[in-house]
């Protein structure tokens, strides 16, 4: 079974602000390191013989960057798929099944704003859940959790089906943290990564039955898409006219053929300030300092600036960021606030 990577880029990263903005989210940032997290995402498709050419779902907007960035990482052979408006996962995703040259291959679906430092468990998940998926299941895979987190949902695992694969019993909003420490310790929730593996026929099946009119909008699109080169134009008018929805909405939360393989693989959706703190390396002091800046006395501190120097002494457990004429402090720990910023 050949596995086409099915990169969705759409997010607008408003958590992030002021360095994540809409004309450059999150995901076209060097935010970890050498690299943006979307060039890292298809780093870890490169091998061709575990993956075919990735196919990437991105806004209109973004055209530019994404092709720049398929580039610089090597890739010649990607198709694009512009969205002319966001309309969530379901429809993006949709989006990509109707592309697929073969209805019977499968899509590996990633956000390309995640951290996954063990590729290799990654790709061990993925063989893992192949019998599955060449049985036309729909496939999640559920992040080991490491501690009661709040910002993410959970999956409830039941029976085992094959190796290291779960039926998923049900998904869990984010809970409050009485909850979230009663799935813990009972071990059998995984967060939910929104990382996916199924047959391309199998997901339309799904949508046809659980949500028909999101296909019929989809389809309309694609049967009226424009390509030019390696990209492919989806009609306005028609896509525009889906409803919004996600995945799990739309179809993962009403299918009783859904499957889950847990998996810890360093995995961060870096979803904010804080968590991009936590993943990062940190001085002698507990800073983590990118671009130029200079601390005195100062302790546990997050620090970005593009350019100007942010000079600070006897300060402590702040996050500070200063991109252009904008600056944000923010404490740690209150980074959600961020976004309130961004508009």
């Amino acid at each position: 079974m050949k596995i086409i990577p099915v990169i969705l880029s759409g997010g607008g990263g408003t958590r992030l602000w002021p360095m994540s903005t809409l004309n450059r989210p999150k995901q076209f940032l060097p935010l970890t390191g050498d690299g943006t997290m979307f060039e890292k995402t298809l780093a870890r498709t490169m091998d061709r013989n575990l993956f075919e050419a990735p196919l990437v779902v991105s806004g209109a907007t973004h055209a530019a960057i994404v092709a720049e960035q398929l580039l610089q990482t090597g890739i010649t052979d990607a198709l694009q798929i512009l969205e002319p408006c966001a309309r969530n996962t379901a429809p993006a995703i949709a989006l990509a099944a109707l592309a697929m040259a073969d209805a019977n291959d499968a899509m590996l679906v990633m956000p390309s704003d995640h951290v996954i430092a063990d590729a290799a468990a990654f790709q061990a998940a993925v063989q893992a859940a192949l019998p599955l998926v060449d049985a036309g299941w729909l496939v999640t895979f559920g992040i080991n959790p490491t501690g009661p987190e709040t910002g993410y949902g959970y999956i409830r695992m039941g029976e085992i089906l094959e190796s290291g694969v779960r039926k998923v019993d049900r998904f869990v909003e984010k809970p409050k943290i009485d909850a979230a420490l009663k799935m813990i310790a009972d071990g059998n929730h995984s967060w939910n990564g929104g990382i996916f593996l199924f047959r391309a026929d199998a997901y339309l099946g799904a949508l046809s039955i659980y949500a028909p009119d999101i296909l019929a909008a989809v389809q309309q699109s694609m049967e009226l898409a424009r390509t030019q080169e390696q990209q492919i134009l989806p009609d306005a008018d028609a896509f525009s006219a889906c409803p919004s929805d996600s995945i799990d909405y739309a179809v993962l939360e009403k299918s009783d053929r859904v499957a889950v393989v847990p998996v810890a693989m360093g995995w961060s959706d870096v979803g904010s300030w804080d968590a991009l703190y936590d993943i990062g390396g940190k001085d002698g002091n507990g800073n983590q300092i990118g671009g130029n800046a200079r601390l005195i006395a100062s302790t546990g501190n997050l620090i970005r600036t593009d350019g100007i120097r942010i000079n600070a002494a006897g300060v402590h457990d702040l996050i500070i960021v200063a991109v252009g004429n904008e600056v944000m402090i923010v404490p740690r720990g209150q980074s959600q606030d961020v976004k309130k910023f961004s508009g």
